[in-house]
């Protein structure tokens, strides 16, 4: 039986990388991308937070199971990272900790509080007194539009809205494909940084009712501090493969802020607001007697 790793605690890895039309296997022990000409590039997957899968890749059952065990989270996003797709969540989330987030979610009292802490982490400043969750949205998307065009203006570049259309990339401006490709890039460190902690994707406060609600309620909070900013300024300079200049500003600032020792605090801080009482963990369960996959042979193909 493999012996289990063990994997680099969420606050000392690497932010993420990008990977396209490549094989990924294990070879030797080693988790790998194979290129079309047969080119070997290893990649330390014990020491990744993420690693966006872009079209043209194919991922192998062993790699795989060596990120889960590893604790690599694998994001299969859209060409430039504009869309995710789909992720391969490692080891799960916590029950403790999901139920905790979801009795806050419940309770109308305590997802204001939360809402209340995500408004005055955002924006520097306690939001106004009475207002619904609702109402703070509306607030909230008032002040962000305002400060698109503030740093619009100071990069620049001509501003018309955020307005993009996900199944047609190149319709965009190219502030708009910018910006979607560092946010993209945000989302899935938030990701990783969501599921090390416990917590579900799903259950969000401010956004309701998509896989990633929760993500973009903490990505929210971090959005405009560097990646946005610094999205406008590379949509000024016409570059001829924008995103990827997006992704490689995106992949220094994670690692000059550490923003993976940012993000987990970040969130027990907003749900601590909530004031509800954090559970005890639960006893962590025996895993059951199963046999070893690599000792046992393939079922479909009987003596």
């Amino acid at each position: 039986m493999l012996p289990p790793l063990k994997p680099i605690a969420m606050k000392e890895r690497v932010s993420l990388v990008f990977i396209e039309k490549g094989q990924i296997d294990v070879k030797d022990g080693a988790f790998v991308v194979i290129d079309e000409t047969g080119i070997r590039t290893h990649i330390p997957v014990g020491s990744i937070a993420c690693i966006m899968l872009e079209p043209g890749t194919r991922v192998s059952h062993h790699a795989a199971a060596l990120a889960a065990r590893a604790g690599t989270l694998l994001v299969w996003v859209g060409e430039a990272g504009v869309r995710v797709y789909a992720s391969g969540q490692p080891g799960g989330a916590r029950s403790d900790r999901l139920l905790y987030q979801a009795k806050l979610a419940l309770d109308d009292t305590a997802r204001l509080k939360v809402v209340r802490k995500m408004y005055e982490i955002r924006f520097g400043e306690k939001p106004p007194e009475r207002r619904s969750v609702e109402q703070l949205r509306g607030i909230e998307g008032a002040r962000v539009k305002k400060i698109y065009q503030l740093f619009a203006k100071q990069a620049g570049v001509e501003w018309q809205g955020r307005n993009y259309d996900y199944t047609d990339w190149d319709s965009g401006d190219m502030a708009n494909r910018c910006i979607s490709a560092a946010t993209s890039c945000l989302y899935g460190i938030t990701e990783a940084a969501v599921l090390a902690a416990g917590y579900a994707p799903a259950i969000g406060f401010i956004h309701t009712g998509k896989p990633l609600s929760f993500v973009y309620d903490i990505a929210d909070l971090f959005k405009f501090d560097d990646i946005v900013p610094q999205a406008f300024k590379i949509a000024a300079k016409n570059y001829t493969q924008p995103e990827r200049e997006v992704r490689l500003m995106c992949r220094d600032i994670f690692r000059q802020r550490k923003i993976l020792k940012q993000i987990i605090p970040t969130i027990e801080e907003v749900l601590a607001a909530g004031e509800l009482p954090i559970p005890a963990a639960f006893e962590e369960s025996i895993a059951p007697a199963i046999p070893n996959p690599e000792n046992i042979g393939d079922v479909g193909h009987r003596s």
